[in-house]
């Protein structure tokens, strides 16, 4: 399966054209399953999801013009036949996993038997990740909570509290292992000011993979597990 890690979606002509490159096809002749699992522990999840489904969200990912659109809500599947939803994954051709807590997202991942999947998908099928979902698909990564998160009882986590940010909570989790990287999105965001370059540096140092910090023109683009930065803004790599 291929991927193509974004800080916040299709941003810009570069990441279009790297996505229609990985898809070896048109958006408008390829289909796609939405998986916005990642949205709900936010407060207005419940919109946020309705936003990130519809292509109404600021991030440009399923408005994008695709011939066919699902929607495959992680937290549903434990609870449902496989022969219900398995199929339709391994028929589509991309995944569009949207952004949010990648905590939750990993472990409902795990839970769900989504990550067992992926490693079985077709060659040419696309993992596109937002954030969130981005950072789930790596073998490890780094986030700040305010409080100690719930929700991850599938695969452990260690909780540090950062240097001079006395009020957080920095938590190293695992991953689907899709990649064997590790993604820091909204590089000098001013919308995320956790996520500046010196902090970045600090998580990184906490993640045993090579860890890239990537802007919201940004996206790694992975074929045969080869990573490939396509920018048209900034960009680190911070190795182990």
């Amino acid at each position: 399966m291929r991927a193509l890690l974004t800080s916040s979606g299709i941003k810009n002509r570069s990441i279009h054209d790297a996505l229609v490159g990985l898809l070896g096809k048109p958006i408008a002749e390829s289909s796609a399953l939405v998986i916005p699992t990642a949205i709900y522990p936010f407060p207005g999840g419940t919109g946020g999801a309705w936003r990130a489904v519809s292509g109404q969200a600021p991030s440009p990912l399923a408005g994008l013009g695709w011939k066919s659109l699902g929607i495959l809500e992680l937290t549903a599947l434990p609870h449902i036949d496989e022969a219900a939803w398995v199929p339709a994954v391994r028929d589509v051709d991309a995944l569009l996993v949207w952004g949010g807590d990648p905590l939750f997202l990993a472990d409902w991942m795990w839970r769900s038997g989504l990550s067992a999947l992926l490693p079985t998908l077709r060659p040419e099928a696309v993992y596109v990740g937002v954030s969130a979902g981005s950072m789930a698909a790596t073998s490890a990564f780094a986030e700040t909570y305010v409080d100690p998160p719930r929700g991850h009882d599938a695969r452990p986590v260690t909780f540090a509290t950062p240097q001079g940010d006395v009020d957080r909570f920095l938590v190293t989790g695992q991953g689907a292992g899709l990649v064997d990287f590790a993604v820091i999105p909204h590089l000098e965001n001013p919308d995320h000011p956790d996520a500046s370059l010196a902090n970045a540096e600090k998580w990184a140092a906490r993640i045993p993979a090579p860890t890239y910090a990537i802007d919201d023109d940004t996206a790694i683009s992975v074929v045969d597990g080869i990573p490939e930065v396509v920018s048209e803004g900034q960009w680190k790599l911070f190795q182990p």
